[in-house]
C-alpha cells in the first residue's frame, strides 16, 4: 500500500511544509558530500543519548553543540529512501495541519514535535552511543495532529495489482491508527532503537503532536498571519480526484461530482479522475472548459455502465465550484 494523498483540500499553499522538505533535501546533499567523514558528521550532528548521560563523552562537546544536536538530528537521514519516505509523509499530512495552525505556528509546532520525539528517544535509550537521525519523529507529530483534526478524512492509497494501479480510500483514523499500532508493537519487540529505527521517537512524536495541537489551538495567530494567508491562498484544486458515481436503475449512465476552484472555473483546467469500480482500471483525463458555471455537467462518453450488448453508457460529472 502506497499513500498518494489525502482527500482534504488545503486552502493555502503549504510554504512551510515545502520549505522544510527543501531544507531536508539540501542537508542530505551536504551529508552525502562528507565522504569518509560521514560517520563523524552523523555522530556530531545526530542525537546520541550517551553524549548527554556519559560525562566522559559529554566533555568533548560544548553546551551549544549539545543543544544544536537536539535540532540538527531531524534533518539528517540514513539514505535516499529514508529521506523520500519521510518527506512524502510530510507532503501528504503537513499541508492540512499547516492550514489549520497557520504558517508561523506550524513552523514552531513542527520543531517542538521533533524536539519532543528526540527527548523521548533519549530518555528510553539513555546510555546508547548510537546516533539517531531523521525527521520521522517530527513528522509523527504532524500525523498525530492530523489524526485529531481530520479523523474522517480519506487517504487515497495505491495498491499495485499485477502492474495495474488500483486506488482505494482508507479512513485517516484507520490508516494512522494502524501506523501507530505498528510503531508500538515494534518498539515493544525491540531494544529501543532496534534495527536502527527509533520507534519510541515515533511514538513520542505522535503523542506530543496531539498534545501540542491542543496547546497551539489556544494561542492566537500572530499579526503577520493574515497577509501571509492572503499571499499563499490556493487558486487551484488537486489535479487527481476520486469520483464515486451514483447509479440509477435502468439508467445506463453514471453520475458523479468534480470539484474545482472559482479560478479554474474562469480559466479552465484539466483533471485526472479515477473511478473505483471493483478491480477494474478506470482512470481518465477530464477537461473543464473556461467560463464553466457551478452546476454545469460534463459528459464522458462510454464511461458509464456496461450494457448487455457490450456498449457503455456515459459518465456525467456535475461541476462543483468550491472556495
Amino acid at each position: 500500500m502506497i499513500p498518494i494523498r489525502d482527500t482534504v483540500p488545503s486552502r493555502r499553499y503549504p510554504v512551510v511544509t515545502h520549505g522544510i522538505i527543501a531544507l531536508n533535501g539540501l542537508v542530505f546533499l551536504i551529508q552525502m558530500g562528507q565522504g569518509q567523514g560521514l560517520d563523524r558528521f552523523v555522530y556530531y550532528y545526530g542525537l546520541v543519548p550517551a553524549r548527554y548521560s556519559v560525562d566522559q563523552i559529554a566533555a568533548y562537546f560544548s553546551t551549544a553543540q549539545q543543544l544544536f544536536s537536539l535540532v540538527s538530528f531531524m534533518f539528517l537521514h540514513g539514505g535516499f529512501f529514508h529521506l523520500l519516505g519521510n518527506m512524502w509523509s510530510l507532503y501528504i499530512f503537513g499541508d492540512n495541519v499547516e492550514d489549520r495552525l497557520g504558517h508561523v505556528r506550524f513552523l514552531l509546532f513542527y520543531f517542538l514535535c521533533g524536539l519532543a520525539s528526540g527527548i523521548s528517544h533519549l530518555v528510553i535509550n539513555y546510555y546508547s552511543n548510537v546516533p539517531t537521525i531523521g525527521a520521522s519523529g517530527a513528522i509523527a507529530g504532524v500525523m498525530g495532529a492530523y489524526f485529531l483534526t481530520y479523523p474522517h478524512a480519506k487517504i487515497l492509497t495505491l495498491i499495485p495489482l499485477f502492474f495495474i494501479p488500483y486506488f482505494i480510500e482508507v479512513p485517516a483514523f484507520l490508516f494512522l491508527g494502524i501506523w501507530f499500532l505498528f510503531q508500538f508493537l515494534s518498539a515493544a519487540g525491540s531494544s529501543g532503537a532496534g534495527g536502527g529505527i527509533a520507534w519510541w521517537a515515533h511514538i513520542g512524536g505522535f503523542l506530543f503532536g496531539m498534545v501540542f495541537l491542543k496547546f497551539f489551538d489556544r494561542i492566537p495567530s500572530t499579526g503577520i498571519s493574515r497577509p501571509l494567508n492572503r499571499l499563499t491562498e490556493k487558486k487551484t484544486s488537486h489535479r487527481l480526484q476520486m469520483v464515486r458515481p451514483d447509479a440509477i436503475r435502468e439508467d445506463p449512465n453514471l453520475y458523479g461530482t468534480i470539484r474545482i476552484t472559482p479560478f479554474e472555473a474562469l480559466v479552465g483546467t484539466r483533471k485526472l479522475v479515477t473511478v473505483p469500480r471493483g478491480f477494474e482500471k478506470r482512470m481518465f483525463r477530464v477537461s473543464v472548459p473556461a467560463d464553466t458555471r457551478p452546476g454545469s455537467r460534463l459528459r464522458l462518453k462510454g464511461m458509464g455502465k456496461e450494457l448487455p450488448d457490450g456498449t457503455r453508457g456515459d459518465l456525467i460529472l456535475k461541476v462543483e465550484v468550491t472556495s
